[in-house]
């Protein structure tokens, strides 16, 4: 691959926030990446049109500075899921599972919901998820030939990298902002190794499951300089710390958004398990409790009976006299 030259520093974006932009990005929803400053736009189509069409005029009339987020295919998303379960999941009754739900309807929520139910899996699923997009948009930036950092990446403090933003365009600079971009170049040219692309695997038995504890990262702000007026309303500037806020439904804006949907159906399956609980308790209760027996009486053929055994008395016959007329 070729070296990058550049005249002006890294852009420094932020990996979770493309990551949560190419999760997102479908036929319904549109994200383009700014090469000059590096921001996000979202084309949001519940704006008013006019502020739409202001937008959409802007991008047309600067193709080369706005780059589109490329949307993810089904058979991507399908590859994703098939990797993580062939890759990282060891238990075979397990991995049937998984292999079942990919190749039916709903396959990413159902995936998900399936692994949010197994803490060890989900934990491999977040870092595998995490991999997997890292190189996809590492290989992105690098075929649209641009020169960039991750900040999440960085450890030149936050102060210091706001300074780095709010001078970005200034040729000459103080001391202490030149020798922190020369740390962004070098990072920035590691992302166009071999290494970076195609990581090695790691070798030998799967490591013990532990509960990770990730601290905290500290981002600086979002300083843009050359924001066109038209994309202001349309910046993409969410704050994501962990790349468990990142879901890969696409159902679901947020990770917050699935999780209340997960526990309000099982809040709804549990209501329906509680009542099934409670009629096979009555069900079980009346098959073991004894009840007397009542013995059905045919009053007709008790009737029949009693005229046979029991013949009624012989009535006297009248004598009907017919008087004559005089």
């Amino acid at each position: 691959m070729s070296k990058i030259t550049a005249k002006h520093p890294p852009l420094i974006l932020r990996l979770l926030r493309l990551m949560d932009a190419f999760t997102k990005s479908d036929d319904e929803r549109s994200f383009f990446l700014d090469n000059k400053e590096g921001f996000l736009i979202f084309i949001d189509l519940g704006k008013p049109a006019e502020d739409i069409d202001a937008l959409l005029l802007e991008l047309k009339t600067h193709p080369a500075r706005y780059c589109a987020i490329p949307k993810l295919s089904f058979y991507e998303i399908k590859k994703i899921m098939e990797g993580f379960v062939n890759e990282k999941v060891y238990d075979i009754d397990t991995k049937e599972k998984l292999l079942d739900i990919i190749h039916s309807k709903d396959a990413r929520e159902n995936f998900l919901d399936f692994i949010y139910d197994h803490l060890t899996e989900q934990e491999k699923w977040q870092q595998y998820y995490l991999e997997r997009f890292r190189i996809r948009i590492i290989e992105w930036l690098c075929q649209n030939n641009l020169h960039f950092v991750f900040e999440e990446d960085l450890d030149l403090g936050k102060s210091l990298l706001e300074k780095v933003k709010l001078h970005f365009l200034d040729n000459k600079v103080s001391k202490d902002l030149q020798a922190a971009r020369e740390t962004l170049e070098q990072k920035a040219r590691s992302y166009y190794s071999l290494e970076a692309l195609n990581p090695r695997p790691k070798r030998g038995r799967p490591p013990k499951q532990i509960i990770k504890i990730t601290p905290e990262i500290q981002l600086s702000q979002d300083l843009f300089l050359t924001v066109p007026s038209p994309l202001r309303s349309f910046l993409y500037i969410p704050e994501i710390i962990t790349s468990t806020a990142i879901t890969f439904s696409s159902k679901y804006e947020t990770e917050e958004d699935f999780l209340a949907s997960r526990n309000q159906n099982k809040l709804l399956k549990d209501d329906w398990h509680s009542l099934d609980d409670k009629l096979s308790a009555l069900r079980t209760l009346a098959t073991k409790t004894e009840l007397p027996k009542i013995t059905t009486l045919n009053w007709d053929d008790k009737d029949e009976d009693e005229d046979e055994d029991e013949p009624l008395p012989k009535q006297k016959a009248k004598v009907v006299v017919k008087k004559s007329k005089k």
